[in-house]
């Protein structure tokens, strides 16, 4: 069962037919989009995104902002290895589960290479793509000689998190580190604690580049030049690879866009749902 003391909202659940159960916020009406968030640890859907779904739900939009699994209010099996293929499979269930035919996916991080993953596979059932700092652009081994990952693996080895420990790692998150605010901080310490060893230790992420060339929907990107997680010049690999992309790069920025240019970030996308 899901545990009832996170500080975070509680939406709906499904259960796929593997058994797995997903949890989701299902806010507003309209054409969908589903929020997919990044990786670390105590990250969830809300977290991630809570600046900015709101936004899309007033301007006309249907918002499912997925807790994927292993974190927020998602189970989090430590019997499987959390591959980008588990991740994509566990996405496409939710959507038939829901029966969404076609859809808009906005991914950061992890959540854009599994937007990525989606589209690639099943080009059908993705209309467009918004994606932050998306992952699957570069080998493994690139990811862990960033500053952010090397962090984040050691302070995650090193023990339970708490809101000090999470402080330290978010700051890393943001060009701006006075923008963290002290609720996303005890939201991913209480999830923290919750998430299996293994999550981050089976996690793998195959680089797509190669394959940039089938995206068939329209993809607007977004990355801040001070990333610390992943490697700006992914967004020259989508330019250069996927026919119909746009990329937003921002000085002063690091990995999170969408908090530290929330009023940017929305109003682009929107823009882009909206009039393509």
């Amino acid at each position: 069962m899901p545990r009832q003391d996170l500080p975070l909202p509680e939406g709906h659940y499904l259960t796929l037919p593997s058994g797995l159960r997903l949890h989701y916020l299902d806010e507003g009406e309209g054409p969908v989009v589903i929020w997919l968030h990044g990786s670390g640890p105590g990250a969830s859907g809300h977290s991630n995104f809570k600046g900015n779904y709101p936004a899309f739900a007033a301007a006309g939009f249907r918002n499912l902002v997925l807790d994927l699994p292993g974190f927020g209010r998602s189970d989090k099996p430590a019997d499987v290895d959390y591959d980008l293929a588990f991740f994509v499979a566990a996405l496409h269930g939710f959507m038939d589960t829901l029966d969404l035919p076609r859809v808009t996916l906005l991914g950061n991080s992890l959540g854009g290479a599994i937007a990525l993953g989606l589209a690639l596979d099943q080009p059908a059932r993705v209309e467009r793509l918004i994606l932050m700092a998306p992952g699957g652009l570069e080998e493994r081994e690139t990811y862990f000689r960033m500053e952010g990952i090397q962090r984040m693996v050691t302070i995650f080895g090193e023990g339970p998190m708490g809101v000090e420990e999470m402080r330290q790692l978010m700051s890393l998150q943001l060009y701006d580190a006075s923008q963290i605010e002290e609720a996303l901080l005890e939201e991913r310490a209480a999830v923290a604690v919750t998430q299996p060893d293994n999550l981050f230790s089976s996690m793998r992420v195959p680089n797509m580049t190669a394959r940039l060339g089938e995206l068939a929907c329209p993809v607007l990107g977004f990355w801040g030049i001070d990333d610390r997680f992943n490697p700006p010049g992914g967004a020259d690999k989508m330019l250069a690879g996927a026919p119909r992309a746009r990329f937003v790069m921002l000085n002063r920025c690091g990995h999170w866009v969408q908090v530290e240019h929330r009023d940017l970030f929305n109003r682009s996308c929107l823009d882009f749902l909206h009039h393509g």
